[in-house]
């Protein structure tokens, strides 16, 4: 990941954008359905929200789709998410090199059955020559782990010899986590009416704009992403300095 220049800057389209897709489970109960036609339905706002952003230059999207603890969800919801995001993987490829949309999968996918593991990797390899955006899909992942699992790299080489221990500082940390070789979270949106970033990228949200949107996932379209991408145009990015030193958002 590119570390920001820390200067403050007036842009109307965020470079990285982060989305925790809240609200799915709400949205089929609210309906009478089961949770996980929710998360179906919730598949079609993927698939939107993925076009839109490309259609507005934005270079990653990094949706939250399976965090570290949602294993403690019901057993059946849990078996049907693995087999809805099997499915998915296969269904969508077509479709994202058809639109230049390179898939990365971040998180610790050892803890998926081989199966999965390997759609996974075939999705990626599939994908892998498209440069028109980055799609990251965040699943067995939490912000911790990814700063656990850099660390643990860091002292793995420290140990070997091949770095000091010295030599360690946030830009050399930054090489080892899951998004490394992309600009730093611009704009993390959460849909769902929750406040919270839930142990989502929390090494890359330092000087994220945060932008919490009532709507529900699967009724979340254009209408609420552009909401989200004015109201993040009005910001003023400091960047830790005052708003004297800044000049006025155009």
């Amino acid at each position: 990941m590119a570390q920001p220049d820390l200067q403050p800057i007036s842009v109307s389209t965020p470079r990285h954008i982060a989305i925790i897709m809240d609200g799915n489970g709400r949205w089929a109960e609210a309906q009478g359905q089961p949770r996980v036609m929710g998360h179906r339905a919730g598949v079609k706002s993927v698939r939107n929200v993925v076009a839109l952003c490309r259609e507005r230059q934005v270079e990653s999207l990094t949706l939250f789709a399976f965090s570290s603890e949602n294993w403690h969800r019901p057993e059946r919801e849990v078996r049907l998410l693995m087999r809805l995001f099997t499915t998915v993987l296969r269904r969508e490829v077509k479709l994202l090199k058809k639109n230049d949309v390179r898939l990365k999968i971040i998180g610790d996918v050892s803890g998926f059955d081989e199966k999965l593991q390997a759609r996974i990797l075939q999705a990626e390899a599939d994908t892998a020559e498209c440069t028109g955006m980055v799609l990251n899909i965040a699943a067995n992942y939490g912000g911790r782990w990814d700063v656990v699992n850099a660390a643990r790299k860091l002292t793995e080489l420290a140990l070997q010899g091949e770095i000091a221990v010295s030599d360690i500082d946030e830009a050399l940390l930054d090489r080892f986590t899951s998004l490394s070789d992309q600009a730093e979270v611009d704009l993390l949106i959460r849909t769902g009416g929750e406040q919270r970033i839930s142990n989502f990228v929390l090494w890359q949200c330092a000087y994220s704009e945060l932008f919490f949107s009532d709507t529900l996932w699967p009724d979340f379209g254009e209408a609420a992403l552009q909401e989200a991408l004015d109201a993040f145009a009005c910001r003023q990015r400091r960047f830790g300095l005052t708003s004297a030193q800044v000049a006025p958002v155009a």
